[in-house]
């Protein structure tokens, strides 16, 4: 079976880019759910914050410049752990010793 688009929304205003993008794909090692996911915010160039499980990484989220693993249960439940990063981001700047929440 090869991968199926089965979302992709891409808003780009002014300075920000907000894409998603979620395929259904064979189960394998590197996708044991049968999803492939790369989510991702960017502003004035610099990705602030994204999902994806690349290949031989499995899942994990970048935010602020960090990266580190997510332990993903659903594809909703990921998007809207996505949203939130976004709505803290454009809510204030960030402070860097913040609690991490995901």
């Amino acid at each position: 079976m090869p991968a199926i688009l089965v979302i992709h929304t891409k808003e780009v205003k002014e300075d920000e880019i907000v894409e998603i993008k979620v395929w259904r794909v064979p189960k394998s090692n590197n996708t044991p759910d049968g999803v492939k996911i790369s989510v991702v915010y960017i502003r004035n160039g610099e990705r602030l914050a994204g999902y994806d499980n690349a290949e031989g990484k499995g899942y994990h989220r970048h935010f602020m410049g960090r990266e580190g693993p997510y332990e993903f249960s659903d594809v909703w439940s990921l998007l809207d752990h996505f949203k939130k990063d976004v709505r803290a981001i454009r809510g204030r700047d960030w402070d860097e010793n913040q609690e991490d929440t995901h």
